[in-house]
């Protein structure tokens, strides 16, 4: 039993790295993303396919200072002048 306890308090540890090494993440909702993205209309996005059984969609975008992340069923429709980098995987702490 010590030694599932010792690897549970280590991927508690690594957990906890990749949050402070992500900084602060913000899980919303697709229609709200997109408006985050109409207040940065020159920003970046980061977009990876999602979804092991179903389809989706990952999205990422800083916007003053927070990082936001959203995940859809549908490819969303991005405004016009938005930087668009295409990623093979966005990771996010659960």
């Amino acid at each position: 039993m010590a030694g599932a306890g010792a690897a549970a308090a280590a991927a508690h540890a690594v957990l906890v790295q990749a949050v402070k090494a992500s900084g602060v993440l913000v899980r919303i909702e697709p229609d709200d993303f997109l408006k985050i993205l109409e207040k940065n209309r020159e920003g970046l996005v980061v977009i990876a396919p999602g979804g092991f059984l179903n389809r989706s969609f990952h999205y990422l975008s800083s916007y003053k200072g927070l990082t936001f992340f959203t995940k859809s069923s549908v490819e969303l429709d991005l405004p016009g002048g938005v930087e668009v980098v295409g990623a093979k995987q966005i990771w996010v702490p659960n």
